[in-house]
């Protein structure tokens, strides 16, 4: 009888604890559609832009931006000093930091959680950002050797006792070697390879931040059969995620939603402006829309892949035209009064960069005349573009040969010169995207960092683009309509592969007709979801791919690092020893302009001559969200927003 009732018995566990979770929740204060779904909450392995904004506010790291300026704040440093010749860095912490389970943070969790992001056993995307740190790169490649060294050994000497004196030694290893050292709990020393203007902008990037070392080790096993250490990522679903943000994960329902609610323990509360927050996930770009319009979403932070985004943003244009003069005149009073209330001074200090940006000041300027001027019909006011730090571009597999063992033509230089110079990109942002996005021939958005100038760039060129494929030796020999190679082989069919959603489709569709019609190609598209979509992307399982970056920081280097041939985001697998070799001296050259100078040749490799990756246009962020009854919006091309800083009017 007790087997009979006993599967009941689970089954109605199983339905309570279902019940449980499908309760009503208490009405967050602020409900937004995040970009995506989040991949991952560990903050080593982020790479998403969805994961950041979320990581943004949960985590904290040593520094933090001021998101409307870019600035460095203290966050938990509360102060540092660096050294004369700039190579040292020493952070004091606040006492008062703790995690969610009140446990004190410390430099022990920011040198445990440097260490796993130089692990080559799980190394995620960004781990040659750490590479900044001396000896990072040698302790990267000194443990990569032990592991194969491991490996080699005998079965009979492969266990996992051996395994376990493996990672006590690379623990070991890490401190001897790795400019990193705890003076003592709340004092951190940074030493740098070399001096890197950049760093503290690094440190605010969230894969910098920190992680809780009990919580985290509960889900870590070590291999004894390789030596590698096999993290788990239960750790960062609730109830076990550890925090030390303003807020901690209190449901996280994949494909639905995820809500933050505070974080008890934060040591800075009275920031924190909203309790709780709902991020829900809307597949649909559509719905998402109309979940918006009904009001019950408060932000929506992306509005992609809505046909009619083009035609809602044109009611947005009607307004500002018809009220041009009277935003113009209000922005300038809210200039000033910020002038008069920092003073000269400190207001160029803090705003000098943005004092002629239209942009500062957005949400509280749009507030008050929207409130002056409601919109008329055939007007919106709820519906915003911004100018981004980001480029929409197309990937080339530059392999020597597909996954298939197949040759790919891609592999040579002139073939993707060929296929850029037959886009016509002021098409696709005037007939396609229809939201006049700037064309790109660079992959630096242009004048987006200051003392860089950009280089050209190829532009639209069929006639060149043609006689480019066939001095390779792509003809079409036999009248078909499609080019062959000298044995009579078809050019491989150029499969574009895109995400579902956000727009991609409309764009791959225009410059699949383009190669079509100028290149005489055969393509097709494949359209998948987001996460096989990446997974392909790593293994470059792919032709050509859509892609989209966001710079991180503030340098060239940002956007350059991805053609690098041993960086982790080098989803085309460029190899250029050339641009290595560039880049490599960047980083040594000590003198700013010499080094700028450097970035611009290196760029001038990527977008004038070998073409790895195709831009297609500058990115412009399209929000919505009513002015006035949502506060704290920023507008800095960054574009990073701080959950906690947002609120809701009711």
């Amino acid at each position: 009888m007790f087997k009979i009732a006993l599967p009941v018995i689970i089954l109605i566990g199983i339905l309570f604890i279902a019940i449980f979770l499908d309760k009503p929740q208490e009405p967050a204060d602020l409900v937004f559609v995040n970009r995506g779904e989040v991949h991952t909450l560990d903050p080593q392995r982020m790479s998403w832009l969805q994961d950041f904004r979320i990581a943004y506010n949960i985590y904290e790291g040593l520094v933090r931006w001021d998101n409307d300026t870019f600035t460095i704040e203290p966050s938990i440093a509360q102060s540092w000093e660096v050294s004369e010749d700039a190579t040292v860095y020493t952070f004091h912490l606040r006492e008062n930091a703790k995690w969610s389970n009140g446990d004190p943070v410390t430099t022990g969790d920011f040198i445990y959680s440097w260490e796993r992001a130089l692990l080559p056993d799980s190394a995620a995307d960004y781990t040659d950002l750490f590479f900044r740190i001396k000896n990072g790169e040698a302790f990267f490649e000194k443990r990569s050797a032990l592991l194969d060294e491991y490996k080699n050994r005998p079965e009979s000497e492969r266990t996992d006792g051996a395994a376990h004196a493996l990672r006590d030694e690379t623990d070991r290893l890490f401190l001897e070697m790795v400019g990193i050292r705890a003076i003592d709990d709340f004092t951190l020393e940074v030493t740098l390879e070399r001096p890197t203007p950049y760093i503290l902008d690094l440190f605010a990037f969230p894969v910098f931040y920190p992680v809780h070392k009990g919580t985290v080790e509960q889900w870590v096993r070590v291999d004894g059969d390789t030596g590698a250490i096999e993290q788990q990522f239960g750790w960062t679903k609730p109830p076990f995620l550890v925090c030390n943000g303003p807020y901690v994960i209190a449901l996280w329902r994949y494909k639905r939603d995820l809500r933050l609610e505070r974080n008890l323990y934060f040591w800075d509360p009275d920031r924190v402006v909203s309790d709780s927050v709902l991020s829900v996930s809307i597949e649909d770009p559509s719905t998402s829309v109309l979940a918006f319009d009904s009001g019950s979403i408060d932000w929506l932070s992306d509005v992609s892949g809505v046909s009619y985004r083009a035609d809602m943003l044109a009611q947005h244009r009607r307004y500002m035209e018809r009220n041009q003069a009277r935003y113009d005149t209000l922005r300038a009073e809210f200039i000033e009064e910020l002038r008069g209330r920092l003073g000269e001074k400190d207001f160029d200090r803090k705003y000098g960069s943005r004092a002629n940006d239209p942009y500062l000041g957005y949400d509280q300027v749009m507030a008050q005349l929207v409130a002056e001027s409601p919109a008329l019909p055939g007007e919106r006011t709820d519906i915003h573009s911004f100018p981004a730090y980001g480029t929409y571009f197309f990937n080339f597999n530059c392999s020597e040969n597909f996954n298939d063992g197949s040759a790919n033509p891609f592999h040579d230089a002139r073939v993707r010169r060929a296929f850029a110079m037959a886009v016509n990109k002021k098409d696709i942002v005037e007939q396609v995207t229809r939201m006049n996005q700037p064309v790109a021939s660079t992959f630096i958005p242009p004048g987006s960092i200051p003392g860089f100038k950009s280089p050209s760039g190829v532009g639209f060129d069929p006639d060149e683009s043609r006689r480019l494929l066939s001095e390779v030796g792509w003809v079409d020999r036999n009248d078909d309509g499609i080019v062959e190679d000298e044995t009579g082989r078809m050019f491989p069919n150029v499969e574009i592969l895109i995400s579902s959603g956000g727009g991609h489709e409309g764009i791959a569709q225009a410059i699949s007709a383009m190669w079509e019609r100028e290149l005489h190609v055969r393509t097709s598209i494949s359209i998948k979801e987001s996460k096989v979509f990446a997974d392909d992307l790593k293994k470059h399982n792919f032709v050509v791919s859509r892609a989209n970056w966001f710079g991180d920081y503030g340098d060239p280097t940002t956007f350059l690092d991805l053609c690098r041939s041993t960086n982790n985001n080098n989803d085309r697998n460029y190899q250029n020893q050339s641009f290595d070799d560039l880049m490599a001296r960047s980083d040594r050259e000590p003198d700013p302009d010499k080094r700028m100078r450097m970035l611009e040749e290196a760029e001038a490799i990527i977008v004038d001559d070998q073409l790895p990756l195709l831009p297609l246009f500058h990115r412009v962020t399209v929000y919505m969200f009513r002015p006035g009854k949502l506060r704290g919006v920023s507008t800095h091309p960054r574009l990073t927003q701080y959950l906690w800083e947002l609120e809701v009017v009711k």
